[in-house]
């Protein structure tokens, strides 16, 4: 069934400008994001592609502008960022609050089921990545924020990333910004770039 509510504004931004060490990074980037929209930013290394989602994030400060999220927001980082030391079920429940039986759900619906008591080690790359895909869907954002998910992963795996997170995005209908070097990937994943 269509969601038939009109599209609310989930994050804005109004930066002016952003400097780090003397040097400025960021400066003039306005940005609105829809609920249920997704938005690439595309370009090389050192442009400030991370800085920007890490304002958004509320990582940053020290900017000139304005920033307004409504809801929950959640990160997804270049690296999995999982707890070595925990399972993958809390890996999901313990940053996001979710219930033991919304993380088993979770990892059912990334291709990890009966696997909630293994550790991250155990894990290929790829795997880890979908766990950290599912922790971020199982936050229940308004906002997430994607930085370079798909990174060091082979052709075949990264299709297989991108239409697992078309599936959770639709389904959860979240805004999402997405960084990345790939065009390829900004243009299947993004209503706009």
């Amino acid at each position: 069934m269509l969601d038939a509510r009109p599209p609310t504004t989930v994050a804005r931004l109004e930066l002016a400008s952003f400097s780090r060490g003397g040097s400025l990074i960021l400066r003039n980037i306005q940005l609105d994001l829809l609920r249920g929209q997704t938005l690439a930013l595309v370009g090389p290394s050192g442009i400030g592609k991370t800085t920007l989602l890490r304002i958004l994030a509320g990582l940053e400060d020290g900017y000139s502008g304005q920033v307004s999220v409504e809801g929950r927001v959640a990160v997804v980082f270049q690296e999995p960022a999982l707890l070595p030391w925990r399972s993958l079920r809390d890996n999901i429940c313990l940053p996001t609050g979710a219930t033991r039986d919304a993380a088993e759900a979770m990892l059912a619906e990334i291709g990890l089921a009966g696997r909630s008591g293994d550790f991250p080690g155990q894990l290929s790359l790829g795997q880890q990545r979908r766990v950290a895909l599912a922790r971020a869907f199982a936050a229940a954002p308004d906002l997430l924020l994607l930085d370079e998910p798909f990174v060091s992963l082979d052709a075949a795996l990264v299709q297989d990333m991108m239409d697992l997170f078309l599936k959770l995005r639709d389904r959860h209908r979240v805004a999402t910004l997405f960084v990345t070097h790939a065009e390829a990937e900004a243009r299947y994943l993004s209503d706009r770039i």
